[in-house]
C-alpha cells in the first residue's frame, strides 16, 4: 500500500472514532446540558476493558501487568468495555445528577477524572500503570487472515459501520420525544419538572448512553492502534472534543460530525505526520495547539452557535389580545 493511501485510511478511521465520541458528547452536553468535563475518561475505560478482555493472561516473563486477560473475541470485548463505561457513567450520575447542576456538576466530573487517572497511572496491577497496555490483538485479523494493508482497509469499513449505526441512533434520539425532553431540560430544568418530567431520570439516560458512545469509540481505537496508556487520555483530549463540538455546532449532530473532522482529525491527527523542524521538535505541536485555541476563540466571538447551529423550532406568533365585538347591525 502506498504511504499516502495508508495515511488517508488512518485518518478516515480516526475520523469515524472521533465522530462517535463527539456524538456521545453532543448527547450529554449539546442535547441534555450535562457538563461532563472528563468525557475522555469514559473513552479510556472502554478502551482499557476491551483491551484486557482481548489480551491473554500475563505470564511470569511478561513486562505487563493487568487485570482480567480473558482472551475474548472483539465483539464480546467491545461489549465489556461499553458496559464498563456505562457503569462508571451511572455511578457518576447517581452522585452528581440528582442534586448538582452546571458548575458544580462539572467540578464533580473533573474530580472523578482525576481520581480515575491517578488510580490507573499509579496502580500497575490494573492496566500496567503509566506504561499502559500494548499488543492487543487486532479484531478479526486471525479469522480473516488479511495482510496488514488489506486489514487497514477492512478496519475502515468496520469503524465506518459502527459510525453509521451510531449516527443513525444519535439522529433518531434527537428527533424522538426523548431528545425533545432532554432539550427542554437543558433550557430550563425547573419548567420541565413542572410539566411532570423526571429530569433526573432523563439526564441519567443521556449520561449513560453518551458514555456508551465513548466506550465504543475507545474499544475501536485500541483495536486499531493495539495500545493505550494514560498519556493518551489527558484533560486536553476532552477539551479537544468540546472544541470540536462548539466549532461544529452544539446540539446539532451534523455540526458535531463537522467539528470532529475539522479539529481532532484535520488539526490534531493530520498534523502529526508533518516533518519536524530541525532543532525545534515541539514547534509543530505548539503551533497546532495555538491554532486550535485561536480558532475556538474566534468561533465563540463571531459565531457562538457554531458553524452549523442547532435548528430551533419556529412557531407562528399568536395574538392573545381580545378582539373587539363587532358593532351591532340593525
Amino acid at each position: 500500500m502506498p504511504p499516502i493511501v495508508y495515511y488517508l485510511t488512518t485518518l478516515i478511521v480516526f475520523f469515524f472514532i472521533f465522530a462517535i465520541s463527539t456524538w456521545g458528547l453532543n448527547l450529554q452536553f449539546g442535547t441534555a446540558g450535562i457538563l461532563n468535563f472528563t468525557y475522555i475518561t469514559f473513552f479510556a475505560i472502554g478502551g482499557y476493558f476491551s483491551g484486557v478482555s482481548m489480551l491473554g493472561r500475563p505470564d511470569a516473563l511478561s513486562h505487563m501487568r493487568y487485570i482480567m486477560g480473558l482472551g475474548l473475541p472483539f465483539p464480546i470485548a467491545l461489549l465489556i468495555g461499553t458496559v464498563a463505561s456505562c457503569v462508571l457513567g451511572a455511578l457518576v450520575g447517581l452522585v452528581a445528577l440528582r442534586r448538582l447542576r452546571s458548575d458544580y456538576l462539572a467540578i464533580v466530573t473533573v474530580s472523578v477524572g482525576a481520581i480515575v487517572y491517578d488510580l490507573v497511572n499509579v496502580n500497575t496491577e490494573l492496566f500496567n500503570g503509566a506504561d499502559g497496555i500494548a499488543g492487543v490483538p487486532y479484531p478479526f485479523q486471525k479469522a480473516l487472515g488479511l495482510d496488514p494493508n488489506t486489514y487497514t482497509l477492512f478496519y475502515v469499513l468496520l469503524a465506518g459501520l459502527f459510525a453509521l449505526v451510531l449516527g443513525i441512533v444519535a439522529f433518531r434520539i434527537y428527533n424522538a420525544p426523548l431528545g425533545r425532553t432532554l432539550r427542554a431540560i437543558r433550557e430550563d430544568r425547573d419548567v420541565a419538572a413542572a410539566f411532570g418530567k423526571n429530569t433526573y431520570l432523563f439526564q441519567m439516560v443521556a449520561m449513560v448512553v453518551g458514555c456508551a458512545y465513548a466506550g465504543i469509540a475507545g474499544a475501536l481505537l485500541i483495536g486499531f492502534i493495539s495500545a493505550l496508556n494514560p498519556g493518551g487520555w489527558t484533560a486536553g483530549e476532552t477539551f479537544l472534543l468540546y472544541a470540536a463540538l462548539l466549532l461544529g455546532g452544539r446540539g446539532n449532530n451534523w455540526g458535531a460530525l463537522l467539528g470532529a473532522f475539522l479539529l481532532p482529525v484535520l488539526f490534531q491527527e493530520a498534523t502529526r505526520y508533518l516533518p519536524q523542524v530541525p532543532g525545534h521538535p515541539e514547534l509543530i505541536p505548539a503551533v497546532r495547539n495555538m491554532l486550535v485555541g485561536a480558532l475556538l476563540i474566534a468561533i465563540l466571538w463571531f459565531r457562538p452557535e457554531g458553524i452549523m447551529p442547532e435548528r430551533k423550532a419556529r412557531f407562528p406568533r399568536v395574538d392573545f389580545t381580545p378582539r373587539r365585538e363587532a358593532a351591532a347591525v340593525d
